[in-house]
């Protein structure tokens, strides 16, 4: 059941620093039904307990890589479910989408929701994915950036050289969607691509590490990408940059039951994901390696206070599955998130005022 906190009403009070968000990629081992009903239980638990947005990826084919491959559809449902909530895409893979569709299917959501959907968009993916979709991991940067034009066009109120525009079109009530766009990237240049725009830049919650240095903690990587973005930011534009982080968090007495559970998971992910041997580490060794916090509020605030690039987001999101855990370990991770992390390392959320 989801948690629900007594007798309340949402004010838009903040604490302080990046605001706090939820990111899923909907990973439970269990069918697609209860894997979607899962993450609708787990957003709904983010809004009630002060999240400011709450993200969800898109993958195709693969459950064991994650368990959505149509963002946009899912979070319509989402948005009949939440009130308040920001509602965003991490990422679609936009060389694999029809551009005019997906301009499409975001402004009916976007009227749906009141004005709630944020659009996180990417240029990568499985390479194997692509020829399914007309397309080839070789042309996809050429085709991310044709596609991406098209939305702003769409977005902004013009027209296409066919003289189509979109509908339902911009009505300048609310910012238009062409100002919720968020570009993801791995690289400097990337991040530069997204500042020139105007964009958002959404920072991963793990990327490869350089060749040179393969040891190199997360920050020590995103850090230059942070400082080519807002070098190449508008003159007046306000940064916006979400950096995406692993974590769950867990009471005490539950601990190492999930330490137990996670290691064999973990140690598959890091033979994965890092370019070194990673037979000899410990688990805690494990942690680093996959850039995974796992631990008590306390544990996880602690790691979490020497990550520089949180000095320099404006929204941090946390993915809280991970590790092979439960729907009820998740949703007690994003209460934990929300009530004892974030006040410590002064996160924003949305204060919950009791009558």
């Amino acid at each position: 059941m989801t948690p629900q906190p007594t007798d309340t009403q949402a004010t838009d009070t903040q604490v302080g620093g990046p605001k706090l968000g939820f990111f899923t990629r909907l990973l439970e081992d269990a069918p697609a039904a209860d894997r979607y009903r899962f993450a609708l239980e787990q957003i709904e638990a983010a809004e009630d307990f002060g999240f400011h947005s709450a993200w969800v990826a898109q993958h195709h084919f693969s459950a064991a890589e994650g368990g959505l491959p149509s963002p946009l559809v899912f979070l319509s449902h989402a948005a009949a479910r939440t009130t308040r909530i920001s509602l965003g895409t991490a990422i679609i893979t936009l060389p694999m989408e029809n551009a005019v569709r997906v301009a499409e299917d975001a402004a009916v959501l976007d009227e749906l929701s009141g004005g709630r959907l944020e659009i996180g968009l990417g240029s990568g993916g499985n390479p194997k994915s692509f020829p399914a979709f007309g397309t080839s991991f070789d042309e996809r940067r050429e085709v991310f950036a044709d596609n991406l034009a098209t939305l702003r066009t769409l977005f902004s109120g013009d027209r296409l050289p066919t003289d189509h525009g979109l509908y339902p079109a911009p009505d300048g009530q609310r910012p238009s969607l062409e100002r919720r766009l968020w570009q993801a990237t791995f690289s400097a240049g990337g991040a530069g691509a997204a500042g020139a725009a105007g964009d958002g830049l959404m920072l991963s919650r793990t990327q490869p590490r350089p060749q040179d240095n393969p040891a190199a903690l997360l920050d020590e990587v995103q850090l230059p990408v942070i400082d080519t973005y807002l070098s190449r930011l508008p003159e007046g534009a306000e940064p916006r940059i979400l950096a995406s982080r692993t974590a769950v968090v867990a009471d005490a007495e539950d601990l190492s039951r999930l330490r137990e559970i996670t290691e064999p998971a973990l140690r598959a992910e890091a033979d994965r994901l890092v370019g070194y041997d990673t037979s000899g580490l410990s688990l805690d060794e494990l942690l680093v390696a996959t850039d995974t916090y796992l631990g008590t509020p306390e544990q996880v605030s602690e790691r979490l206070q020497h990550d520089r690039v949180l000095d320099r987001a404006t929204d941090v999101s946390f993915q809280v599955h991970s590790v092979p855990a439960t729907n009820e370990t998740a949703l007690r991770s994003i209460e934990l998130l929300a009530t004892e992390v974030a006040p410590a390392l002064g996160f924003s959320v949305t204060k919950e005022k009791v009558h």
